[in-house]
């Protein structure tokens, strides 16, 4: 049996870094799960790499014909974005074993989809100072920088990723991204254990 496993954390805690590394690691070997978004692509992003992009039409059709597994739609400065992972072939976790990035309210969807014993959160974290500058150094990298977005998702994180949210969601094991190779060497273990049938039974 395969399993899904959602990557998830507040923004700029390091979870982009982590699932690039989980994914060109030799084992163990997972299928990326692509998610779509209406908003822009950001510099450096490409299509049915980093997200499928499509426009608010596109999403109400897909919406309309039941393929959308989650949607989470943001009013950010720049309009409304919307982010969703859509029932469109790319999951067969009785075949293949997955990893995804997504927020707590998208795991729970997913879980409930397919199922708690193919999906296992794993949550990200770091100091919120540290993030900050993460961040900034981050979008000033971008041709348009958006400040006044970055500001409104670092504040909405604090609602989103909150204790008793993180509580609700069954949330028990949490991975601290202080130094990248010891973080990911426990997510590594972490995985590993979860992918044997022992675990499982």
């Amino acid at each position: 049996m395969g399993k899904i496993f959602c990557l998830m954390g507040k923004s700029a805690s390091g979870k982009d870094t982590i699932y690039g590394k989980l994914l060109h690691m030799a084992e163990p070997v997972f299928k990326r799960v692509i998610p779509y978004t209406t908003r822009p692509a950001r510099s450096g992003e490409t299509e049915g790499e980093t997200y499928y992009f499509r426009t608010d039409e596109q999403a109400d059709a897909m919406e309309r014909d039941g393929r959308i597994i989650e949607m989470r739609a943001y009013h950010t400065v720049h309009g409304v974005w919307k982010y969703f992972t859509a029932d469109d072939g790319q999951i067969q976790p009785d075949k293949e074993n997955y990893l995804m990035i997504g927020t707590l309210e998208a795991y729970e969807k997913i879980r409930d989809y397919f199922g708690p014993e193919h999906v296992c959160p794993i949550y990200i974290w770091a100091d919120d100072g540290e993030r900050l500058e993460r961040a900034l150094k981050r979008e000033r990298t971008q041709k348009q920088p958006r400040y006044a977005e970055m500001c409104r998702r670092f504040l909405a994180d604090e609602q989103d990723f909150s204790e008793e949210n993180l509580e609700k969601a069954g949330i028990t094991v949490r991975f601290e991204n202080r130094n990248l190779d010891d973080t990911l060497s426990r997510i590594l273990d972490y995985i590993r254990w979860e992918m044997t049938p022992a675990s499982n039974a």
